[in-house]
């Protein structure tokens, strides 16, 4: 699977895809984000049922604001448009694939449910 680099205009899109989402927020400049870089591309080449999505914090600094990226690399993964991890630091290959495997394991009624019960819908007047 190719990697997507998303934009403020389509990064929407992306991730309102159903299924498992990853977005790698990152900057040329950092570190970190050149040594996770080859982990990101190597499960994408792996898992082509799941969406990767790189968002450069330089161009898209508007959007890295919405998100409150203050730190980077940030690993963000949805599954059926639901944001269910959030977190900065290079995760070696392991970490990732790791992360991966429990998210596919997750059962996303009960997850649904959950958000349900912890934010109800307003009820009507």
């Amino acid at each position: 699977m190719t990697i997507i680099n998303a934009t403020k205009d389509d990064f929407e899109a992306n991730i309102s895809k159903n299924g498992i989402v990853l977005v790698d927020f990152w900057a040329s400049w950092c570190g970190p984000c050149r040594m996770f870089a080859p982990v990101f591309e190597k499960s994408a080449e792996e898992h082509s049922d799941i969406t990767f999505i790189k968002v450069d914090t330089e161009e898209e600094y508007e959007l890295a604001g919405m998100f409150q990226i203050q730190s980077i690399p940030t690993l963000m993964a949805f599954r059926d448009q639901i944001l269910l991890y959030a977190q900065p630091g290079a995760l070696p290959a392991a970490g990732l694939e790791n992360l991966i495997e429990q998210i596919q394991q997750l059962d996303m009624d009960e997850i649904r449910q959950q958000i349900d019960k912890e934010h109800p819908a307003p009820a009507n007047q």
